[in-house]
């Protein structure tokens, strides 16, 4: 696939291939920092080049390699990094992505051996997994996963208890520190009081005679 913003021969022969063009949503946007996610145009350019590169496009027609390549492009922009980690990371999630695709499309070719079904389905299995952890650390990068609550501040009301410490908020379920922290007190067990124990012998009974010579 040749380089963004290449431009095509006057006489295009077989091995000349229509250059990538970035996409420009409405127009509104100027640069390529959208697809990259870097201030510097250079940066963004290879970021973008290296995940077009990535694609799975041999034999290929010219016009479906435009057509994967415009659409990891169209990706890039869509997922929108807003900085160089980002950038780097979703041309991986693209890549990552192509080759698990490319493993599942050859599992299913109706030749395929067991062998090698078996082979490439293991290797999508781990590409998705892959996927999916790059999904996760984009997500934290930009702030998305685990919440922590900080608490300044606590009014506790007549009758109720605080709880100090950190509250912890996973997702957008509360745990059960919020709801201990407004619980009112617990009044002690009553206990009723358990009946004298009688004497192993009791009072009233008569002492038996002992024998003189026992």
């Amino acid at each position: 696939m040749r380089e963004l913003g290449s431009n095509m021969s006057n006489n295009p022969t077989k091995e000349d291939e229509p250059a990538l063009v970035a996409p420009n949503p409405n127009g509104l946007v100027s640069g390529t920092r959208y697809l990259g996610g870097s201030r510097y145009d250079t940066f963004n350019t290879e970021t973008m080049t290296q995940a077009a590169n990535s694609l799975w496009t041999d034999n290929s027609s010219p016009e479906n390699k435009l057509r994967k390549g415009t659409a990891c492009l169209e990706a890039m922009a869509g997922i929108s990094p807003q900085d160089e980690a980002e950038g780097l990371l979703v041309a991986q999630m693209i890549a990552c992505h192509s080759a698990a695709m490319e493993c599942f499309r050859r599992a299913m070719i109706k030749e395929q051996t067991f062998i090698g079904r078996n082979q490439n389905l293991n290797f999508a299995n781990k590409l998705s997994r892959t996927y999916a952890l790059h999904m996760e650390t984009l997500d934290r990068h930009r702030g998305k996963g685990q919440q922590t609550v900080r608490v300044e501040h606590v009014t506790v009301n007549a009758g109720g208890q605080a709880i100090v410490g950190n509250i912890t908020k996973s997702g957008g379920s509360a745990t059960n520190s919020e709801e201990q922290a407004h619980a009112p007190i617990s009044k002690p067990i009553a206990h009723s009081q358990e009946p004298e124990v009688q004497g192993a012998f009791p009072s009233d009974r008569q002492a038996m005679p002992v024998p003189s010579n026992a």
